[in-house]
């Protein structure tokens, strides 16, 4: 019988490890990366692109004066959560060319050549793309980080002073719903 608990046991901290399957709850994002800039910034979506520490995402949000990034992961695809009908999905491209960008599409809008769209999950708390954590890029927009996957290349598209990230979730139980910037 001790056997038995111990294994149900093992296989439920297992599953509870990373979560890329089913529809999550819907959760905002914080970086975290001690003694950098980036520091405790939320991620905000704007431009077809994800920043952390944008002071406006100009969106049109049900709550305007929230302008920080909803998120939620369904069977492995990270969305941008809003209430309409309309997704908003996730996209990595780890190509040569792409080199860890990350960007979202509308609708039913094709994912650019060489990217990704399955592969995001929640695991211990952050959130990561093909099991590793995220990058973030000094920006010149508005002071904010530009936020990129892992490609193997310590600072993408010739941007300096990227730094690894971890990406801390932060649920949320009265979500809100944005239609973001293209």
């Amino acid at each position: 019988m001790q056997l038995k608990s111990i294994l149900i046991a093992t296989g439920l901290a297992a599953t509870a490890t990373a979560t890329p399957a089913a529809q999550s709850s819907t959760f905002g994002v914080v970086a975290i990366h001690s003694g950098s800039g980036v520091q405790y910034s939320a991620f905000n979506a704007a431009k077809s692109s994800i920043f952390a520490g944008l002071s406006t995402q100009k969106a049109s949000c049900a709550r305007p004066k929230e302008q920080d990034a909803t998120f939620y992961i369904n069977d492995g695809a990270l969305y941008l959560y809003d209430k309409s009908a309309t997704p908003r999905e996730i996209y990595v491209d780890r190509s040569g060319m792409g080199q860890g960008k990350i960007g979202y599409t509308t609708g039913a809008q094709p994912a650019p050549k060489n990217s990704e769209r399955k592969g995001w999950a929640l695991k211990d708390g952050h959130l990561q793309f093909a099991g590793n954590d995220l990058i973030a890029c000094p920006n010149s927009i508005d002071g904010a980080w530009s936020i990129w996957a892992s490609a193997g290349v310590s600072n993408p598209a010739g941007n300096k002073d990227c730094v690894g990230i971890a990406a801390r979730i932060e649920k949320t139980s009265n979500p809100n719903g944005c239609v973001y910037t293209e």
